[in-house]
Parts: structure tokens; C-alpha cells; sequence
């Protein structure tokens, strides 16, 4: 596919492009780093470079290689970074970052990097055994020529391209002109999400006076979608109907603006509109254009689905602070102590559990992060079991991280037991109380907590797998059975008691 004769050429051959012994890294931002010695607001530039270049890679149809020296006179070069084209087929299938080049293998490189020139020429390429037509574009941030863009691609035969090539093209060749005196990529980026239109949703060409020069298939027909359905070539986007804010904003500013320009029910179009510079003064636009509805859709949806989940949770933690409170009107009109005591506890584990859940009704997902469900459960600890004659502190060390909500929930139930049982047994009524603290620690494969008192001890012959007492029971049934975890009860340094327990985050 021809390219419109913008530069004259110059016919190089060289032979294969050697390759450095260290593989190629995967962070282009390294190499620069460690061996293409830039920093600072070269190294920005670069990196915005990067950040669009697969929109220049389509609009040139070619691979694009970005060099940078490695020395001060431009005789050595590393490869920074690749892109290939979506629209075309690439030349080169192995990965080129990280490979060294010198003036033996890429003399248009070094040469446009010197003389600071757009520089067009033919090589032979060596591993892909093709002559590959080069045009290298020198890289300028304020002044400085620091590294140098070529968009290879195999030399023209065959058909003759067509108006949407051409076009495409010479759009590209206007980029190279900009990045040659430094006027791209621009300072502020507006928009590198993966949502951003791309050149193959579709293209329209704006000349200086703001009207439409050309407007791909694909650009009619996301116009069509927003009710645009009249011929807008030739006329300012406002003419016929589209809202064209969004492009006057950007030729005032001289800078790419993006915006979701809403069209008929439920249709919306994201449109990117960015300046052509011509000697620092806006020339035209590119528009991108990109029918994002269903997107939006899935959007709505997603949003719909998390607050109906929320709304669930919420309703939960209402019917579980409706049963505890029907059960404690049950033990008020209970007279047998361990009746009531039972009662108590179960009001307390069914607490826990409407923590978690209120927790879930406030967050989006069902991950909650943990230390915001240990704080209220030490809270609801210290009001129900302790007396002003017993006088015991809590603490909180580390952070359980964001945990699911089929983890969260038995562990809210496991930790209330073991700070009700170091109330109950560690501190016992008439005793001085202490300190009991909860050490929490999640590195994303084991969640480790451990419970630390400075209390009364282990009793002489304790077995925690032995253990009959109910709360004990209900823990051991849920960490080993339930969450497949370890749990393990040791003395203290100072006499007390740790309870330690892990469970694994990621279960078969």
C-alpha cells in the first residue's frame, strides 16, 4: 500500500540487527532508566509518547519502533519500545525491545537523530529477509532531539491505496510533523483508558475551519446512531445536528478533549477530539469516535445488580437484629441462669454475623475490608461482657486486608468467641483485668490473626482439640472445618494466653 511521497528517500541495506545478551525487559520505562539514561521530563515525554502511539501505529498501518541513544553522539541506540498495527499486519513477530543498534545496522536512525530531520529511506532486514521501507521521525522535547520514532512497513506494491488509506495516512504524516518539533504528544492527556476511541471505531477529519474533510464508514455510522443522519462532509458538526462543544473547546485550547455525547434513548457516543498543530496553531482535528452504548448498558446494569446486592444485606442485617432482638425479649422473660446465658450468646453470635452484613450493605462488591468489622465486634464486646469492676482493654495490630464475605462472616463469629472467652476465663470477675490484643496479618495467600491476653493462663492440661466448651467448639468447627485453616493455643510470655489461627485465601 503506498504512502503518499512526503519525504524523499534514501535506499540503505544493512544486514542483520544484532541482539544484546540480556533479555529484553518487560518495562519500557526501565530500560530508559538503566541504559537509555533519561529522567525527568525527557522520560515524561516519552512515556506519553507510548501512552497513544497505537493510535499512530493504526493510522500509518505500519510497526513503529521507538529508539533512544545511548550515548551522546547517537551512534548507539536501544529499541524503547513496539507497537504493532490492528489495522495492518506487522513486519516483525519476535519482541525488538531491549535490542541494541549501531550505524552499521540502522543509519537512518542515527542520521535522523543528528540533523534532527524527518528522514525516509529502504532497508534490508536480515532476520525477516524483506526490504522494509523506513521513515524515521526525530523526537523533540523542548529543543533537544532525545530519541527517534520509525514506522516501518514492507515497500508498495499492487493495488493503489484507497481515499480511507490515504487519508489515514496523511494524517499520520501530519502527527510525524508535530512529534519532529515537538508539539506531540501533548503535556495534558485527557483520556488512556481502555474505553478511549480507537482508529478503527472511527475517524473524522476536521480541516481548520472546523468542517468535516472526511468521515470513515465506521464514523457514519456511529453518527447515524446519535441521529445524525445527514451528509456531514463539508460541514461544522453543529450544521447538522451533532453537539460540537467538545471540538471548539478543543481548538481554543489547542489540547485533545474527550466526552460521551449522548445520542436517542440509550445510545451514547464517546468522542475524542484532537488538535492538528501546524507551527504551534491549530490546523484541524481528528475526531475519534467510539459507540460505547453497550458499554453504558453493562454499566447500568453492574450498578443495578450492586445496589440490589447491597439492598439484600441490608435487609438481612435487619432481619438478624430483628431475631436477636425477639431473643432477648425471650431471656428477660427467662428465670433459669444458664437458659438466660445461652440466650445472651446466642444474641451475640447472631450480632457478629448482622456486622458482616451490615459491612456488605455499605460497601460495592462482596469483599469487606476486615478491621472494619473487628472494631464494632470489640465494641459490642467491651458493653456487653465487661464491669466497671473489671477493667480490660482492647487493641488492634496489623490490618486483615479486604476479605470475601464467605471468610469475613466466620471469622467475625470465631473472633467474638475467643474475646468472649478471654473475658470470661483469662479475666475473671474480682481480678485486676489486663489486656487482650488482636494481631492481624494478610499477605493475600493466609490470613494470620492471632489473639494475645495477659491474663489468668492455660489451665494445666489444656488440649484445644479436647476441648468440650461450646464456644470453643463452634471456633474449631469453623476455622478447621469450614475455612480449612490451623488453629493452636500456647501460653504467653507474660503468663497469658495466645490463640493463634490462619486461614488460606485462596481455597480449592
Amino acid at each position: 500500500m503506498p504512502d503518499p511521497p512526503v519525504f524523499a528517500p534514501t535506499p540503505y541495506t544493512t544486514g542483520p540487527v544484532p541482539v544484546t545478551a540480556a533479555p529484553a525487559p518487560s518495562d519500557p520505562v526501565a530500560v530508559a532508566r538503566l541504559r537509555g539514561r533519561l529522567s525527568g521530563g525527557k522520560l515524561a515525554h516519552l512515556q506519553r509518547l507510548l501512552a497513544t502511539w497505537g493510535m499512530l501505529s493504526d493510522f500509518c498501518f505500519s510497526d513503529l519502533l521507538l529508539f533512544v541513544p545511548l550515548d551522546r553522539d547517537g551512534s548507539r541506540f536501544i529499541t524503547l519500545a513496539q507497537a504493532r498495527p490492528s489495522t495492518g499486519q506487522t513486519l516483525y513477530r519476535a519482541d525488538l525491545v531491549g535490542r541494541e543498534v549501531g550505524d552499521d545496522d540502522r543509519p537512518l536512525v542515527g542520521r535522523s537523530f543528528r540533523l534532527g530531520e524527518i528522514i525516509e529511506g529502504e532497508l534490508t532486514i536480515a532476520p525477516i529477509r524483506e526490504r522494509v521501507r523506513v521513515l524515521c521521525i526525530p523526537v523533540r522535547f523542548e529543543g533537544d532531539v532525545i530519541g527517534v520514532l520509525s514506522r516501518e512497513s514492507t515497500p508498495s506494491v499492487g493495488r493503489p491505496p484507497g481515499e480511507l488509506e490515504r487519508v489515514y495516512v496523511e494524517i499520520f504524516n501530519h502527527f510525524a510533523q508535530m512529534i519532529a518539533a515537538g508539539e506531540y504528544p501533548f503535556v495534558s492527556v485527557d483520556s488512556d483508558s481502555d474505553e478511549a476511541p480507537r482508529v478503527g471505531d472511527g475517524v473524522l477529519l476536521l480541516d481548520r475551519s472546523a468542517r468535516v474533510s472526511y468521515a470513515s464508514p465506521n464514523a457514519v455510522s456511529a453518527l447515524h446512531r446519535v441521529g445524525v443522519h445527514a451528509n456531514a462532509e463539508g460541514m461544522r458538526l453543529g450544521e447538522v445536528g451533532f453537539d460540537d462543544e467538545l471540538v471548539r473547546t478543543s481548538f481554543d485550547l489547542g489540547r485533545p478533549v474527550t466526552e460521551e455525547v449522548e445520542g436517542t434513548a440509550d445510545v451514547t457516543v464517546l468522542v475524542r477530539c484532537i488538535p492538528l498543530l501546524e507551527q504551534g496553531h491549530v490546523g484541524g482535528a481528528v475526531l475519534l469516535v467510539r459507540d460505547i452504548s453497550e458499554l453504558r448498558r453493562r454499566d447500568r446494569l453492574l450498578l443495578s445488580k450492586d445496589a440490589t446486592i447491597r439492598e439484600i444485606h441490608h435487609r438481612v442485617k435487619n432481619n438478624l437484629q430483628t431475631i436477636s432482638s425477639l431473643l432477648r425479649l425471650q431471656g428477660r422473660r427467662t428465670e433459669a441462669p444458664e437458659a438466660k446465658a445461652a440466650i445472651e450468646e446466642s444474641v451475640r453470635r447472631i450480632r457478629s454475623i448482622a456486622l458482616v452484613h451490615e459491612t456488605l450493605s455499605r460497601e460495592a462488591g462482596e469483599e469487606v475490608p476486615f478491621v472494619d468489622i473487628l472494631r464494632p465486634l470489640m465494641r459490642m464486646v467491651e458493653e456487653g461482657l465487661l464491669s466497671p469492676e473489671r477493667s480490660i482493654t482492647f487493641e488492634i495490630v496489623g490490618n486483615g486486608g479486604t476479605l470475601p464475605a464467605d471468610i469475613a462472616t466466620p471469622m467475625a463469629v470465631v473472633l467474638t468467641e475467643l474475646l468472649q472467652n478471654a473475658v470470661d476465663h483469662a479475666f475473671p470477675e474480682g481480678g485486676p483485668g489486663g489486656h487482650a490484643r488482636v494481631e492481624l496479618a494478610n499477605d493475600d495467600v493466609v490470613l494470620r490473626v492471632r489473639v494475645v491476653d495477659n491474663g489468668a493462663g492455660l489451665p494445666e492440661g489444656f488440649q484445644l482439640e479436647k476441648a468440650t466448651g461450646l464456644g470453643l467448639s463452634i471456633v474449631r468447627a469453623l476455622v478447621v472445618s469450614d475455612l480449612g485453616g490451623t488453629l493452636s493455643a500456647e501460653p504467653g510470655d507474660d503468663g497469658g494466653t495466645i490463640v493463634s489461627l490462619t486461614v488460606p485465601l485462596v481455597r480449592r
